[in-house]
């Protein structure tokens, strides 16, 4: 089963940026984690376009850019015109999800759906086969740093029947309080893709941290 690793652009220094996605370009990571926030679904504002426009000139790792915002369709032009690989949005915030899954599809990206840790993934039934990626909330969004909510494993281990059952090709990540341990424990519960922020970026050795966490 695929082992990824997404570093989370969330937890990077901002005043040295070309160095960390310098370190990012040479690291074994798979994809750059972007979370854009915008104050009203989730109560905090990360960065806009502008300054991912720079992030997307630096970085060679495929883009994995998770909107934590209302109406995430409004965005979708600008999130391909970042040549992003996937377009991640929570299920909370759309409406009409299918929809707008089919928009991210048609628009040359891969289509993911996030649920909040209240969240149940039974939300997913009706539109597991038409996703790509489905990423679980292991901590609530909004802030980096948080604290792992446990029972975010049988959450993973629930989707992971799910997928199976239904013989679809989607990829489970998890985002929030990754790190060795808990890693090793949602790759064991099913999951694919790891977003680690502050593991990654506050390590003493960023690069020894992706490998780590890649063959954990």
């Amino acid at each position: 089963m695929k082992r990824l690793v997404a570093p989370s652009l969330l937890s990077a220094n901002f005043g040295n940026l070309e160095s960390d996605m310098d370190m990012i370009n040479r690291s074994e990571c798979d994809w750059l984690h972007i979370d854009i926030m915008d104050g009203v679904f989730v109560p905090n504002i990360s960065f806009g376009f502008p300054v991912l426009k720079h992030v997307a000139r630096l970085c060679k790792k495929p883009l994995d850019v998770h909107l934590m915002i209302v109406q995430p369709e409004k965005f979708l032009n600008e999130v391909k015109a970042l040549g992003a690989y996937s377009m991640n949005v929570h299920a909370e915030a759309c409406t009409h999800l299918h929809r707008v899954v089919q928009q991210i599809k048609d628009a040359g990206m891969k289509a993911g759906v996030t649920l909040n840790p209240a969240t149940p993934v039974s939300v997913l039934e009706e539109i597991i086969g038409d996703v790509d990626i489905v990423m679980l909330m292991a901590v609530n969004p909004g802030f980096g740093g948080q604290k792992f909510i446990v029972h975010t494993l049988d959450k993973v281990a629930r989707l992971r029947r799910m997928i199976d059952e239904r013989g679809a090709d989607v990829l489970i990540e998890v985002d929030g309080g990754v790190n060795r341990e808990t890693g090793l424990k949602l790759y064991e519960a099913g999951a694919n893709v790891l977003v680690a922020g502050s593991a990654v970026f506050h390590a003493s050795d960023p690069l020894e941290e992706i490998h780590a966490l890649k063959n954990l």
